[in-house]
């Protein structure tokens, strides 16, 4: 039974993980103006997973808000 739950539990840290790189790609791939977008929705929450993406991207990009 242990087996089967960790099994279980690892399967879905993968399918999260999977899920969190398709996030993270699709925001990566938006333009400067739809990034500068999300980066407003998310101005007040800048420690979330979001916000740290489009942070940095912004940052490589060299755009502001």
């Amino acid at each position: 039974m242990l087996k089967s739950r960790m099994k279980r539990l690892d399967h879905a840290r993968e399918q999260a993980a999977m899920r969190l790189a398709d996030v993270e790609t699709s925001l990566l791939s938006l333009g400067n103006e739809d990034l500068l977008d999300i980066a407003d929705i998310f101005r007040n929450q800048p420690m979330s997973v979001i916000g740290q993406i489009v942070l940095a991207e912004m940052r490589k990009r060299h755009i502001s808000l």
